[in-house]
């Protein structure tokens, strides 16, 4: 349990706007989840109102409860750490490995691994967990971030809302696109018949805005290696609008099933190979025009940058069809 006071000597203000300015490491909606439920005074008297006017020479003081801890056992599951702080962990998450734990995946997820890697947790919303703010799916692999902190939390995923942290993929396609470039702009909910699915569904339907962008790096005779960028983050987002126009990504379990390309895989050739993001210890800002995709740097303030290595399998499906195109055109 940790106590805090305070005393007001800036103008009148907003109890919850106040206690956000003066305590960064903590997310407004914490902040408010905390007055309602009884641990502020104000003037040493109960407070529950986020909207209550404090006034110049107000004594606030805020009780932050113990983190509750997380009724989820941590297992030492070896992470690729790609980057890490006090403030946020990027790895580089290998397929097979389920992000949150869900029925019929309760252990060996990323969860687990991260409650045994970081046992001090300070807590997202209140609770002893790392916050998981974009997720991938099990058998995609590659780079994934993770913050350890309330205000880390709070400042990445609206990072991800303003869409200005960049998220780049690499997949390989069945079938050679006829553009080098393109967008897929289709929206996406939970197919009609089949609930595990999802599907094009239209916006009157319950489909969501859905936007990815691509650009071909390699065609390989029958198939693709494609340069994804999102711009939304809708589940199963590539996978769904990869299949949706034809070129489906191969080992695809789900939306390609039933095509074989005879190399063993263990999932979808769908990788997370680039992520860019600005520390949350900064204050946001944009880039100037001459910058182009130099977000790079491992500081707090700076953009920090990291790129997945490809996993073994996806390397060797490349070196596969490289060798097959090169037996067709020789």
């Amino acid at each position: 349990m940790k106590e805090i006071n305070l005393y007001n000597q800036e103008n009148s203000d907003r109890l919850d706007r106040y206690l956000a300015q003066q305590l960064p490491d903590l997310s407004r909606s914490r902040i408010q989840k905390l007055i309602e439920e009884g641990n502020v005074q104000l003037n040493h008297n109960l407070c529950t109102s986020k909207k209550a006017t404090i006034q110049p020479g107000d004594s606030i003081h805020l009780t932050i409860p113990d983190a509750k801890p997380l009724d989820l056992k941590p297992e030492a599951i070896p992470l690729d750490i790609l980057y890490e702080d006090d403030q946020i962990l990027i790895v580089n998450k290998p397929a097979n490995l389920v992000v949150h734990p869900a029925p019929g995946h309760e252990n060996g997820t990323l969860v687990n691994a991260l409650l045994a890697h970081c046992p001090n947790l300070a807590g997202i919303g209140g609770v002893q967990r790392p916050g998981i703010v974009h997720r991938l799916d099990k058998d995609t692999t590659g780079a994934i971030a993770i913050a350890k902190t309330d205000h880390a939390h709070h400042h990445l995923q609206a990072q991800l809302k303003a869409k200005t942290a960049r998220r780049d993929y690499l997949g390989v396609v069945y079938g050679s696109p006829a553009t080098e470039t393109g967008t897929i702009n289709f929206p996406i909910g939970r197919h009609p018949s089949d609930r595990k699915k999802m599907a094009v569904v239209p916006l009157e339907k319950g489909g969501r805005s859905a936007i990815t962008h691509w650009q071909i790096k390699e065609r390989l005779g029958n198939y693709t290696l494609i340069h994804f960028q999102l711009e939304t983050g809708r589940t199963h987002q590539i996978r769904v609008h990869t299949a949706h126009i034809g070129h489906p990504i191969i080992g695809d379990p789900v939306y390609s099933k039933g095509r074989d390309i005879g190399v063993n895989l263990p999932g979808q050739a769908l990788h997370a190979w680039r992520l860019q993001l600005q520390h949350p210890n900064t204050i946001a800002r944009p880039l100037s025009p001459n910058q182009g995709d130099q977000r790079t740097g491992n500081k707090p303030g700076d953009w920090i940058e990291v790129i997945a290595p490809l996993p073994p399998a996806f390397s060797t499906l490349l070196t596969v069809l490289r060798r097959r195109a090169s037996s067709v055109n020789t």
